[in-house]
């Protein structure tokens, strides 16, 4: 049974309406003849469906409609045509400093969260800590929600979502956030979840992300599905090669053409990275400089080909 069933969703979005442009405008424009209505497909004929355990990651440019199709399955937007059904309690991290009172303290709202996401007092008296350790915040509990970085408020807000055990997660671009250590600190986590059979919903720029968590890909562009499938590696080829050749694919072999002019590209990049390499290396010899020959070519087998460092290496 699907967790998560898409069938060809599609929204709409009205520009330059009564509620869009306020009551005066919308009398100026009446009455100078200039009043338009414009509507357009943020997303069109979208189908896809999620079973337990599944982790989709959404790829797009700006613009593309990924968010806006998350907002349809969380609920917050209802589609024009098809159905979205969702079987499951969703923690959705959409907009990270939604949900929040800035007037509050840190410990308040992460109450006040938990309360949105549907969890008692007892249960969230429970997680209280283990959330505030993992968002690195013990010393701000008492600090305005206001007063906070964004990215100590993205840190709680993830935090909160990771830690109180939802059916199903769906994280806007929030993996991203914070420093470096607080990346994989976040990516860890996201892994230990997955691998208790929750499904998640996963919208990143970054393809680095999908290609490690996800192992369904959606890509949409422009509101209209491109593909939907579980050849996550193939299709991150082919959707990095479009992001430098801007050329959609539209068939089969148009993708397996672009993953394989992108593969070619990284290709000539790691060969043309290895002849730099070398070049450096040549000229630290020519100078008679032994010492940093020797760390500079350690340095080239640690990137390269690390195994070559194991003093087994060329024992077989």
């Amino acid at each position: 049974m699907s967790v998560i069933d898409c069938q060809n969703v599609s929204i709409r979005y009205i520009t330059g309406d009564l509620k869009a442009i306020g009551l005066k405008e919308y009398i100026v424009r009446k009455m100078t003849g200039t009043y338009h209505v414009q509507e357009f497909y943020a997303d069109k004929d979208i189908t896809f469906q999620l079973e337990k355990g599944d982790m989709l990651g959404i790829i797009g440019s700006n613009g593309a409609g990924k968010s806006t199709l998350l907002k349809a399955i969380t609920g917050i937007l209802l589609p024009v045509e098809g159905t979205v059904k969702v079987d499951g309690k969703v923690a959705a991290l959409l907009e990270l400093s939604s949900g929040f009172d800035g007037d509050m303290t840190v410990r308040e709202n992460a109450y006040l969260r938990g309360a949105m996401l549907g969890y008692t007092k007892a249960f969230m008296d429970a997680k209280y800590d283990e959330i505030i350790q993992f968002a690195e915040l013990e010393e701000f509990q008492d600090y305005l929600f206001k007063q906070l970085s964004s990215g100590m408020k993205s840190r709680l807000a993830f935090s909160i979502a990771c830690l109180v055990n939802p059916d199903i997660l769906i994280l806007d671009e929030v993996l991203s956030v914070g420093d470096g250590a607080f990346r994989k600190k976040s990516g860890d986590k996201m892994k230990e979840i997955l691998s208790g059979g929750i499904t998640g919903i996963l919208v990143s720029h970054s393809l680095d992300q999908i290609r490690e968590l996800c192992n369904k890909i959606l890509w949409i562009d422009h509101g209209k599905q491109i593909a939907f499938t579980d050849e996550t590696e193939l299709y991150c080829d082919a959707y990095d090669e479009f992001l430098f050749s801007k050329k959609l694919p539209e068939s089969r072999e148009d993708i397996e053409k672009l993953a394989m002019r992108y593969n070619k590209r990284m290709q000539e990049k790691r060969e043309e990275k290895q002849r730099t390499e070398a070049q450096k290396l040549q000229k630290i010899l020519e100078k008679g400089e032994k010492g940093s020959a020797v760390e500079a070519a350690i340095n080239i087998l640690r990137k390269n080909c690390p195994e070559a460092l194991n003093e087994d290496y060329f024992a077989h």
